[in-house]
């Protein structure tokens, strides 16, 4: 297989929610508990920019995932400085689309003037964990059992990394 990446268009918006939307009852990669709608995810989709990109994964004309840098923290003192998400249809899962995301951010940082990603992953989650440690990202914080889902606590890592 054969995949593109594509800065996402309005249009793809709802593909972008639907898979989304697949990640929320597995509670591995994100701290939302309910289905969100494409209405719901229309600022957060209007956010993003030509600094801060968010690409849709294409095998041919069907969307596998996404990809998105966005700022860190929203002060200008972090303006290099981005986050990382990456999102994966579960039909399009273990095909190693993680590292051909991280291959593809990595390769437009300089084109971003880009030199710091940080990634919060949840510590049970350990497909994301090993993806960004084969990666060289460090562990720069652990915040244990701040988040809340189906009655369990759940802990967060903070991983980085620096490309000078």
């Amino acid at each position: 297989m054969e995949f593109n990446f594509e800065i996402a268009q309005q249009k793809d918006l709802p593909e972008i929610v639907t898979i989304y939307n697949q990640s929320i009852p597995t509670r591995i990669a994100t701290a939302d508990t309910e289905l969100v709608s494409v209405a719901e995810k229309q600022e957060w989709f209007d956010s993003y920019n030509e600094d801060f990109p968010i690409w849709v994964i294409k095998d041919k004309n069907k969307i596998a995932g996404w990809v998105a840098l966005e700022p860190f923290y929203g002060r200008p003192a972090y303006q290099k400085t981005a986050e990382i998400s990456i999102y994966i249809s579960q039909s399009y899962q273990k095909k190693g689309l993680g590292q051909k995301s991280l291959d593809f951010v990595f390769s437009k940082l300089d084109e971003l003037k880009i030199n710091v990603i940080v990634a919060n992953i949840f510590s049970h989650n350990l497909p994301s964990q090993k993806l960004f440690q084969n990666n060289n990202f460090e562990q720069w914080g652990h915040l244990p059992d701040v988040a809340i889902m189906d009655s369990n606590l759940y802990s967060l890592d903070i991983l980085g990394r620096h490309f000078d």
